[in-house]
């Protein structure tokens, strides 16, 4: 019997599949085979191939913070890096403390 294939249709987010289409193509394979191999390996194991857990130090965060709060400071964060003119800067801690603990 000849080996038949089929097609299947995910979605993806654009830059996920462009980083990781990046990565692919560095190591010589394509996302076909990648899927094709995760396929394989589910198959043979019985199981995911991989671990699948929320890395340690975001499990962490998320025990202080919700989700919206840590996206809403990470927008914080680029606009401060693409801005960094609009923000104050210290050179030493010492003067970071003197202006936290002044009045003005």
């Amino acid at each position: 019997m000849a080996n038949l294939t089929t097609a299947i249709s995910v979605q993806i987010d654009t830059k996920d599949k462009e980083q990781a289409t990046e990565i692919l193509q560095k190591l010589g394979v394509t996302m076909s085979g990648l899927i094709n191999m995760t396929i394989k390996q589910l198959i043979m194991r019985g199981s995911i191939p991989f671990e699948v857990s929320i890395p340690k130090e975001e499990y962490e965060l998320y025990k202080y913070f919700t989700k919206k709060e840590l996206d809403e400071t990470a927008k914080e964060l680029s606009y401060i890096e693409k801005h960094p003119d609009k923000y104050k800067s210290y050179d030493n801690i010492e003067d970071l403390k003197e202006a936290l603990l002044s009045d003005d």
